[in-house]
């Protein structure tokens, strides 16, 4: 088997295991602050310890992303295993919620299992095949996404709670040990560039088509976001009753997931042989539409079947944002480039909440699906007016430090 496909298949069933320990302990974390005796301002706490990650990822991730260029994608993705390991196996020995919180800083300034998973995709994977490689790593993050609630919420019923922290950790020690040994990085150059975080943001801004991509990732990945609070609520007014929401919710919550799963890699293939930029255009103006029209169904059926509709469409816009970040910046730059993105979608992941329960909290919860929808719609708009600038960088042979 040829290596960039060793490494393809190595790396999806790290990244699903990463996805699936994360998923199956952190939708749990406000029964499991409930369980350690936090029984005053619980959801102040679960939001603190929520967010604290995602803020603290954000300032970390530019700094692990300078050592990615200068001493390659798999140390960092073998040292983020590592420390996410060590960090969730801890979670299970907590006994206050500010143990909790160290703990979740910590994840948000040591990770970056899946972004080094991605660069290492695509900087070691022919480009003609890019597309397919970065909807198929997509798929592998959905599928865990979709299995770790599953599986997280039978170790919890089983055995409880902490139980399930530690089983995330040997989940991700596992896949680690996989990397190690499995996934080997041919074309890597080190970065002999002497400089600093500053610098790199100085680079991005003065890199017009990574800049939009990164405009584009914090616009996406806010619009996302905004509407995770309110979703279980709108689920209970259309269900009519709060007696089987979580089930419900979590069925909801699953359907884009699915859809990522089984159409991703066709959108990969499709971006291979068309472009990025047209797939990206395609998948926001899917999501957009499908995101206002999820309004106009009073019926749990009907907004389940919308939302499946979404995901088919808005899978395709995260692995083309992906290969627009390849396709824009030289190799030696490509760690930072990714952490950077990064960046970009966690602080969209920080904000959309707060705009999502702002807005869900003085508006009908409807007037979230349409900011949402208006967001995606205006990003769509954006990707079309730059459309010469994204389809230029295609044919752009970029020089290493350029």
């Amino acid at each position: 088997m040829q290596t960039w496909k060793r490494n393809l298949w190595v790396l999806w069933i790290g990244v699903f295991f990463t996805a699936a320990s994360f998923s199956m302990v952190i939708p749990f974390l406000p029964l499991f602050l409930l369980q350690i005796g936090v029984h005053q301002h619980t959801e102040m706490w679960s939001g603190l310890i929520f967010s604290s990650a995602f803020f603290a990822g954000a300032i970390a991730s530019p700094f692990w992303g300078r050592m990615a260029d200068k001493y390659g994608r798999k140390p960092m993705i073998v040292r983020a295993g590592f420390a996410l390991f060590v960090i969730y196996t801890l979670m299970a020995f907590v006994t206050n919620p500010y143990e909790i919180l160290v703990l979740r800083i910590l994840q948000g300034l040591l990770s970056g299992f899946i972004p080094g998973a991605i660069a290492l995709i695509g900087t070691n994977t022919p480009s003609n095949q890019v597309g397919y490689a970065l909807s198929l790593i997509s798929s592998s993050s959905a599928a865990g996404q979709i299995v770790g609630p599953l599986l997280g919420g039978g170790i919890a019923e089983l055995v409880g709670n902490r139980w399930a922290f530690a089983s995330g950790g040997i989940i991700v020690g596992l896949a680690t040990l996989l990397i190690i040994f499995w996934v080997k990085e041919e074309n890597f150059k080190p970065s002999k560039e002497k400089g600093s975080v500053k610098k790199d943001f100085k680079v991005a801004l003065g890199n017009h088509p990574f800049l939009l991509v990164l405009i584009l990732s914090l616009v996406v990945s806010c619009s996302v976001m905004t509407i995770e609070p309110v979703l279980p609520l709108y689920i209970v007014k259309l269900g009519g009753s709060s007696d089987k929401a979580s089930l419900l919710a979590g069925i909801v919550f699953s359907l884009p997931g699915i859809a990522s799963a089984l159409f991703a890699p066709f959108w990969g293939k499709y971006a291979d042989k068309v472009g990025f930029q047209r797939v990206l255009f395609i998948g926001l103006l899917g999501g957009g539409l499908g995101t206002l029209a999820q309004i106009l169904f009073t019926h749990i059926w009907g907004f389940s079947i919308l939302r499946f509709v979404f995901g088919i469409f808005f899978c395709g816009v995260y692995p083309a944002l992906n290969g627009l970040v390849v396709k824009s910046t030289p190799e030696d730059f490509r760690g930072r480039a990714f952490s950077l993105s990064q960046t970009s979608n966690q602080l969209g992941g920080m904000v959309g909440p707060i705009i999502g329960g702002f807005l869900g909290g003085i508006f009908p919860i409807d007037s979230v699906f349409v900011v949402t929808g208006i967001l995606l719609l205006v990003a769509m708009g954006t990707v079309y007016w730059n459309a010469g600038e994204l389809n230029s960088i295609l044919k752009k042979k970029l020089v290493p430090g350029k």
